[in-house]
């Protein structure tokens, strides 16, 4: 008999809310594949999609010997400016908070020159948000690039727009051309993590009621084979993960998905033989195309009565969303390794919040000190008691100096937190990046792994925090 007390669960694992949900109101959820139903060992995958191009580059003339992928250059969540040929991390309110031109992060005083009056817009085609595993490799080939293009070894002109431009249609040429799926495929175990977990969940949310759905852009005979290594020796007896899904929905073409109408095709046969849909939709089905406007006339539910989860924070949650209002769920991977981080830095971070405190009285007092000596000298003659009131500035003044030597230290190793160049992925200096700014706009909930809602259960009901405000009594913020 299963234990009915609650699981000890990292809080990594957990399922975090940003608008309140109830899980029994929910009466369908669709799932992405890769990197949510599936996932991948990210280094591997990336490197295979940076190799490939790389390639390609180099057919064309380009010097890439000596060049190779580095995971830790880039991070989901920073913004390429293909105007100065940067890659950037903002916060949530668009400001520039660190700068790397090429692969040599800028000093302050340079990103200081280049944006301080420039912030960040993601509706500006100058910008392109990384905002998914799939755009490490992307991210890193352009700023090694850059490299290339500012010492004239590139073959040809380019701008930084047009090199950006370049670069990013042979690393789609990798996912289009097919090859890059065909050597997962053919290897799987080589690219994709088993979370025996992951099955359970879902099985969880099928007999619990919810109509589950597959929705993603790669083609039948990938889904076929990745979902089938991923899932069906972790089903009980015979079950195969096409019992799953009430409905599977390949090479979707999202975002359009979301808000275009396109025919569905159906997916006769194993060998992906198709045939254009006529009438609905059929429960157990499988089909290709066609739009999310027919999945919620077909199966008669929509809005906030549909949960969908993906790791693109446009494809799969800022449209669907936006468009059609269902519910949504962000993967976003690398929040184990964030929250393990926090946890580590806990001890380090309540040293440097009493440091802080400390930090705000001297410097009240010596902005108290400092107004009494302007007065002081503001009254024309001398009192005497100006020599004083100057020994207290100076005082002061060395006590900060000496109080910011330790804090420093403290300060930057919270900002290398799981990434030295980058820090962590949630925060741009002390404030929100803004990749947790668009998380807090369009993802309802979050999490690190679709195996999470195990823990959760079907039934669950994730409730918002109070939003706290800066005048809000500190014991509230805690």
């Amino acid at each position: 008999m299963l234990n009915p007390e609650l699981p000890e669960v990292p809080r990594g694992r957990g399922i975090f809310c940003n608008r309140t949900l109830n899980m029994r109101s929910v009466q369908a959820i669709g799932y992405d594949m890769d990197y949510t139903l599936v996932d991948y060992r990210v280094d591997a995958f990336e490197r295979m999609v940076y190799a490939q191009a790389q390639q390609r580059l180099a057919s064309e003339g380009w010097p890439m010997e000596g060049l190779d992928f580095d995971a830790r250059m880039v991070t989901r969540g920073l913004v390429i400016d293909t105007e100065l040929g940067n890659l950037v991390k903002a916060n949530r309110f668009g400001f520039v908070k660190r700068a790397m031109h090429g692969t040599r992060m800028l000093e302050f005083s340079e990103q200081r020159e280049a944006y301080a009056q420039t912030l960040v817009d993601l509706s500006d085609p100058r910008w392109i948000f990384l905002n998914t595993l799939f755009s490490l490799s992307e991210g890193c080939l352009y700023a090694q690039a850059v490299d290339l293009m500012d010492r004239g070894a590139l073959p040809r002109p380019f701008e930084y727009a047009s090199l950006y431009r370049h670069v990013r249609a042979r690393v789609d040429a990798q996912h289009l051309e097919g090859h890059l799926k065909a050597e997962i495929a053919s290897a799987p175990d080589r690219y994709a993590v088993q979370d025996p977990e992951a099955a359970q969940a879902l099985l969880d949310q099928k007999n619990a009621g919810k109509k589950l759905l597959l929705i993603t852009n790669s083609e039948w005979s990938f889904t076929a084979r990745m979902m089938a290594h991923a899932y069906d020796r972790h089903l009980p007896g015979d079950m195969t993960w096409r019992q799953l899904f009430d409905l599977v929905i390949v090479s979707a073409r999202k975002p359009a998905f979301f808000t275009e109408y396109s025919p569905f095709f159906e997916v006769v046969d194993e060998s992906g033989l198709l045939r254009p849909l006529v009438g609905p939709l059929q429960p157990g089905g499988m089909y290709l195309g066609g739009s999310a406007a027919q999945v919620e006339r077909d199966l008669g539910f929509s809005g906030d009565e549909i949960l969908y989860v993906g790791d693109h924070m446009f494809g799969d949650v800022h449209v669907s969303k936006r468009t059609l209002s269902w519910r949504t769920a962000l993967v976003l991977r690398e929040l184990e390794a964030e929250v393990l981080a926090l946890e580590g830095y806990r001890p380090t971070e309540v040293r440097l919040m009493a440091l802080m405190r400390e930090k705000e009285t001297l410097e009240a007092r010596l902005s108290r000190a400092r107004l009494v000596l302007q007065r002081l000298f503001g009254l024309g003659s001398s009192t005497g008691e100006e020599a004083v009131a100057e020994a207290r500035v100076h005082d002061l003044r060395n006590q900060l100096v000496a109080l910011d030597a330790e804090i420093a230290p403290l300060a930057k190793a919270g900002t290398e937190l799981t990434n030295e160049r980058w820090g962590l992925l949630t925060r741009a200096g002390n404030d929100k990046s803004h990749l947790t700014r668009q998380i807090e706009r369009y993802a309802d909930i979050y999490t690190s792994r679709v195996s999470n809602f195990l823990h959760a259960t079907p039934y669950a009901y994730f409730r918002s925090p109070r939003g706290n405000l800066p005048h809000d009594p500190a014991g509230s913020r805690d």
